[in-house]
């Protein structure tokens, strides 16, 4: 069903015309345009260097970043070994992506680990629906007490 609005407060709704009773003046962002919570966990092929992981990582972040996202932490947590065999590789080379995101980011980065020979697995879950930027300092802000307190 189609409604056209006028600047009258009327409508058109099927050839006839029907008056909005209450209008209110609120902005609404479109569903795939919201920012959302997501943790993302790839693994690496063991045999890859240093630059290979970097670049990476670099491309992880870049993609992220360029769609107006925010990386809350991003951890290497390095070599480890596999439950199972992976593509007939034993060991793989873990990374921990904890950002706020668009979908539509979220479908690129998995887009590009796809395509990736040096990604082995990744795994992305939504841990919540909407994040505002008070929300991105808050967790960071956890994250820097949590890795203080580790510390000490």
């Amino acid at each position: 069903m189609t409604f056209l609005l006028s600047a009258n407060g009327y409508t058109q709704r099927e050839g006839r015309k029907v008056a909005i009773s209450c209008m209110s003046q609120k902005t609404y962002v479109h569903e795939e345009e919201r920012m959302r919570r997501y943790e993302t966990i790839f693994i690496l092929r063991p045999n890859v260097g240093e630059d290979e992981i970097n670049r990476v990582v670099e491309s992880t972040t870049k993609i992220i970043l360029d769609d107006q996202g925010s990386i809350i932490e991003l951890t290497k947590w390095g070599m480890k070994k596999l439950a199972y065999l992976i593509k007939k590789e034993s060991l793989g080379y873990y990374v921990y992506c904890d950002y706020a995101g668009t979908p539509a980011a979220v479908a690129e980065l998995e887009r590009k680990f796809r395509i990736d020979d040096a990604v082995l697995k990744y795994m992305t879950i939504k841990t919540a629906k909407a994040i505002t930027a008070e929300g991105i300092e808050e967790a960071r802000a956890a994250i820097a007490a949590k890795a203080s307190a580790q510390v000490e």
